[in-house]
């Protein structure tokens, strides 16, 4: 298609979504097209556009579901998919379904719409009980997120469907990474959806309630479309994509029965795609519970002289209290290692990097919600996958691996430039003990305990930190 034809169809109000995406993917052979999505209205809005624009399927993954504005807002997206004759299959893990259960009959009772649930609890309204009569298997949980329209266009990384994530909640906002991608990799996340899909582990919505009571959904408002422009962009042919080498890499939805060997998981695979440091590893994760083997990874890195840089969450601003207990008992041996250890500070708000056009918003409630590294800046992984024993042995997950140097080196970067003024620079001093340095306008600024966090929640993480529970963390 020459370039007058791309500027007719921008001008008539763009391709379909297929027309848009093949001319591009021909333009390009064999690599895969990237977009990041850092700001939280961003990412809602690409997704709900992504459903308008779908002409024959929408297939969607999904760990949490919110009964807020934004939820309600994407199946109203769904919907509309639908009545246009779009075959819509939503997957949703059981875990975080309870008190939808209506919404989602009621959602079914359309023609072209099915749900699924993902490990599904028997008992639907006192589901804490299975934990203690049936551990094993309801402890093992679906954590991927994908979101794909027509097998052309995905959006794939850590944001589940909830006001918290687009940056409309009041409180605790999440600072969180997805990937709008097309071409081949889009195609493979697709034949990942079916292969869950037809796990036995997904289980159809009439068979997994025993109840089909609709309940009334709340009126939700009109979608703010002011952002939708990643996929008016693409739509128009206009959208300025980084196209690369991009490798889906996804557990087996066998790994939720927990009959699945280790070395069959992701963790194997992404380490393989993204080779050895050589430079340097920046890795960012909410929830960061290294084992043993990772802590001897780490220290051999720190030996060859790799600058290892991490990011996760302060006690302050974590949203699971328990997990930072099952980090606080490596950061000593981290930081002897020389591992350089970030904390997120409750009141941060990190800007997207410099090539980018959108801005992530902060707020004076954020937790970082992220899974990204990136190795010797050239290459990244993006996706659900946190750096913690439920991610390696217990959760399905998902994600890329981008070849990318823009990426990663962006990744890199944020550590010298924009962590250090977002984040507690956490240090370790033989006599001294743990501090953590804060920087500020005035000066650095010395903590002694764990800053922004009270006795009671300091308590609680001594305590948890002291229980043989790391494996479930």
């Amino acid at each position: 298609m020459t370039m007058t034809d791309m500027q007719r169809h921008a001008a008539e109000g763009g391709y379909t979504l297929s027309e848009a995406v093949d001319a591009q993917v021909r333009a390009h052979a064999g690599a895969s097209g990237v977009v990041m999505l850092l700001d939280g209205r961003d990412a809602f809005a690409a997704r709900a556009r992504l459903a308008d624009a779908a002409e024959r399927t929408l297939d969607i993954q999904c760990y949490i579901w919110r009964n807020d504005r934004s939820g309600n807002l994407m199946f109203d997206a769904l919907r509309r998919a639908a009545d246009r004759g779009v075959q819509v299959r939503l997957l949703l893990d059981d875990n975080n379904t309870q008190g939808i259960d209506g919404l989602l009959v009621e959602l079914e009772t359309h023609a072209n719409i099915s749900v699924r649930l993902f490990n599904p609890f028997r008992r639907r309204r006192f589901r804490a009980i299975e934990y203690l009569t049936d551990f094993s298997r309801v402890n093992r949980r679906m954590h991927n997120k994908a979101f794909t329209a027509d097998g052309k266009a995905t959006i794939v990384g850590g944001r589940n469907v909830g006001d918290e994530y687009f940056n409309e909640a009041e409180g605790m906002l999440f600072l969180d990474l997805d990937v709008l991608a097309v071409g081949p990799v889009a195609t493979d996340v697709q034949v990942n959806f079916e292969r869950y899909w037809a796990s036995p582990m997904a289980v159809p919505l009439s068979r997994a309630l025993r109840s089909r009571i609709v309940e009334q959904r709340p009126p939700t408002p009109e979608p703010d479309d002011s952002q939708s422009l990643f996929v008016r962009a693409l739509l128009a042919g206009t959208l300025e994509m980084e196209w690369t080498t991009v490798t889906m890499v996804s557990d087996d939805p066998a790994k939720a029965t927990g009959r699945q060997p280790d070395q069959g998981n992701v963790w194997p695979r992404i380490t393989a795609l993204l080779g050895s440091p050589k430079r340097s590893l920046d890795l960012v994760s909410p929830y960061f519970v290294p084992g043993r083997r990772s802590m001897r990874y780490f220290a051999e890195l720190a030996r060859r002289h790799v600058r290892v840089s991490v990011l996760t969450n302060a006690l302050e601003s974590t949203d699971v209290a328990a997990v930072h207990a099952g980090y606080v008992k490596r950061r000593r041996g981290l930081l002897r290692a020389g591992v350089q250890l970030y904390e997120l500070k409750r009141s941060a708000a990190l800007p997207a990097p410099r090539h980018q056009r959108y801005m992530a918003r902060g707020s004076s409630h954020s937790s970082l919600h992220a899974k990204t590294f990136a190795v010797d800046g050239i290459r990244a992984f993006v996706g659900s996958l946190n750096f913690d024993p439920r991610s390696a042995r217990l959760n399905t997950e998902m994600g890329f691996v981008i070849e990318s140097p823009a990426i990663a080196g962006a990744i890199a970067e944020a550590f010298i430039t924009r962590v250090p003024e977002s984040a507690y620079r956490v240090r370790y001093h033989r006599y001294r003990g743990l501090h953590w340095q804060e920087r500020g306008p005035d000066g650095d600024t010395i903590h002694t305990r764990e800053p922004g966090a009270g006795l009671l929640r300091r308590a609680f993480v001594r305590v948890v930190s002291w229980l043989p529970v790391d494996w479930l963390l």
